[in-house]
């Protein structure tokens, strides 16, 4: 019994311990540059998706709305860009964020990669898969916050208490998913957890309604 009890308080040591020695993020250079607007620019893709940019553009401006920052109009600054031969997301970075806040007017500049965006089939499952990546510079070009979230979906079954039409309705169910997959709510769900509820969320911005700027 002795050796049980050791052996239990240490565990609780240890997991206390690791507890205790989370690294915190650093918000310093965030709460330095104190944004207020964001320009978030045309999403990088590191995939073989073509359509996943436009897809993952359309669903950022909202999250960072009701977080509390003024978002220019995502649609109208790729517009603004294409007219001046800025198409594909790698030669917008290069031009740099001082360049980039400096046209429009903006605080900071939100830079979105996806590094993964794809539905994988394995036994009679198909898993859904988002790895984004979030990066937000001020307007003299240095990093105040970063986020990396990947999400994943499988569609599931209820139980029909038939083992054969459970087969049957899993394997339809993955053969739709990978057919059609459906990226919006899983992209919506990684802005939630990069902009709101996850441990690096940013803070309100001087817009949001419990604010007290």
């Amino acid at each position: 019994m002795s050796n049980l009890k050791g052996i239990f308080f240490l565990a609780v040591g240890i997991a206390l311990t690791g507890c205790a020695t989370q690294e915190q993020y650093d918000w310093t250079a965030f709460e330095a540059a104190s944004p207020r607007s964001i320009l978030v620019l045309p999403v990088l893709n590191n995939t073989v998706d073509v359509d996943a940019p436009l897809y993952a553009l359309s669903t950022l401006a909202v999250p960072l709305g009701e977080k509390g920052y003024y978002v220019f109009p995502v649609n109208t600054v790729r517009t603004v860009l294409e007219q001046e031969g800025l198409y594909e997301g790698n030669a917008i970075k290069e031009l740099g964020s001082p360049t980039l806040a400096d046209w429009f007017g903006a605080d900071s500049v939100l830079y979105v990669e996806i590094d993964q965006w794809d539905a994988k089939y394995a036994i009679l499952a198909t898993t859904v898969t988002v790895d984004i990546n979030y990066m937000l510079e001020d307007k003299q070009g240095n990093r105040i916050w970063e986020q990396d979230v990947t999400m994943r979906y499988s569609p599931q079954q209820n139980s029909t208490g038939n083992p054969l039409a459970d087969l049957i309705g899993a394997a339809i169910a993955a053969g739709i998913t990978r057919a059609a997959p459906n990226y919006i709510p899983l992209m919506q769900q990684a802005n939630n957890s990069a902009f709101i509820s996850g441990s690096r969320a940013l803070p309100n911005g001087p817009y949001a309604i419990d604010s007290e700027q």
